[in-house]
């Protein structure tokens, strides 16, 4: 039996170690995409219904361009697919950043863009991480990433957020100064972009399999994976420009802001390290529960405090769930559409793009409840009460990972014995025409 604890960097590819480092690069550009855009609209707009309409408008970008990304991979290299969605983050925060006002037109390009980029990242990414690995290492894959991730995210933010001040550390205490600021980090992001493109195609990766991508009828196995999609996009707009709102809300400031979000990041670093290199796939369920009931507990602290004192302890947990869902979610995710693929002979990519509308459903739904309460009660009782309902919700999201995870299990014990039956039958008829001559 495999010793999964041994798992290391040895038991990658050249090309899954190629990708771990564009993704390390990329992990500069994500806290800046994930944070100070909200901020930077919530700093020149006030609204915090125009952060969650500029998600909504990444939101709808996301599923249409992974739409598109299926027929593109017929014709065009995956490795520029890839290196074009991360480009097209820095692009978005050009034109964000050339903005004369912050208005819902611009926000609504803005976020498309974006959108744009999000789905060709994540569309082409998911499927180079499947093509990659194996189900053994994928543990590991992920919890080196989110590790990598969580550090770079536990000193980008204090960076950023001081050096915005810098501007009324000079006297300018108009937006100006800071704006000015924004446009700078804007610059370096494009440059970023740039460089993890350049390294990515130093590795070797063959496009998916078929080209019919496309289906609407899939084994009721994906549909409890679907079911956990919708689930975990409830949340995903939430994590995204929650903290930014409640930030610049309580503390006024980017600076603050920065350092909040590095509060308690290297212990999670730590902690999604060992996860990564020591848990075994039937640890999978409980690292998941773990994490939903941090993101719940966060949610919980926020609604019953809603001051400063809240919005720490949200940040914490939040720090702590974020990283441990995905290093449970993923291989979760991957293992299924293995599974499936085999099963059904269908192009993985197939799945990957299914299980994105299964995340734009939840993410619809997520920002439209925040929405709502924001325009039809108050923008604070939304703040409070909106992530509150996102979190007891997601902890559906135990029971139907338990229940995929046991059907998961049975449909592999019963293709393994179906194989199994057919070689011995196919045995059984060689040693007869054998017999017979």
């Amino acid at each position: 039996m495999i010793d999964l604890a041994k798992v290391g960097l040895k038991d990658f590819t050249r090309s899954a170690k190629i990708l771990i480092l564009t993704n390390t690069i990329y992990a500069f550009v994500l806290p800046v995409i994930d944070i100070f855009v909200a901020s930077y609209i919530m700093r020149n707009s006030n609204d915090p219904s125009k952060v969650i309409l500029y998600q909504l408008a990444i939101y709808v970008g996301i599923p249409i361009t992974f739409f598109i990304n299926g027929f593109l991979l017929n014709k065009i290299n995956i490795k520029r697919l890839f290196s074009l969605g991360m480009i097209l983050s820095g692009v978005s925060m050009v034109f964000m950043m050339s903005l004369d006002e912050i208005n819902y037109t611009g926000i609504a390009i803005a976020g498309l863009i974006m959108g744009m980029s999000f789905g060709l990242y994540w569309a082409n990414r998911d499927y180079l991480v499947l093509a990659t690995t194996k189900d053994r290492t994928r543990n590991f894959y992920y919890g080196l990433e989110t590790f990598l991730y969580t550090i770079i995210a536990s000193t980008v933010p204090v960076l950023i957020g001081w050096f915005l001040m810098s501007g009324e550390v000079e006297g300018d205490l108009s937006n100006e100064g800071v704006n000015s600021a924004y446009r700078v980090i804007t610059m370096i992001v494009f440059g970023i972009t740039i460089l993890a493109s350049i390294v990515f195609h130093f590795g070797t990766y063959e496009k998916p399999k078929n080209e019919k991508f496309l289906y609407f009828k899939f084994h009721k196995l994906w549909k409890k994976m679907l079911q956990l999609a919708v689930l975990k996009g409830l949340a995903q707009g939430f994590i995204v420009t929650a903290p930014a709102m409640l930030m610049m809300k309580f503390f006024q400031s980017e600076g603050a802001l920065g350092s909040a979000i590095s509060i308690g990041a290297v212990i999670a670093a730590v902690i999604m390290l060992l996860l990564g290199k020591y848990s075994k796939p039937k640890h999978r369920l409980a690292i998941f529960s773990v994490g939903l009931i941090c993101f719940f507990l966060a949610s919980f602290f926020n609604g019953l405090l809603f001051n400063t004192t809240g919005v720490i302890l949200f940040m914490f947990l939040l720090l702590i769930a974020r990283p441990v869902l995905d290093i449970a979610y993923f291989p979760i995710q991957l293992k299924v559409i293995d599974l499936l693929s085999s099963i059904e002979n269908r192009n993985e990519f197939s799945y990957i793009l299914n299980h994105e509308f299964g995340l734009f459903v939840g993410r619809f739904l997520g920002a439209g409840t925040f929405l709502v309460i924001a325009f039809y009660i108050n923008t604070d009782i939304a703040l409070r009460y909106a992530l509150l309902i996102i979190g007891v919700l997601q902890l559906l999201s135990i029971i139907i990972a338990k229940q995929l995870l046991k059907q998961q299990e049975t449909l592999e014990n019963e293709t393994f014995t179906s194989k199994n039956i057919g070689t011995q039958n196919k045995d059984a008829i060689e040693v007869d025409v054998t017999t017979v001559q």
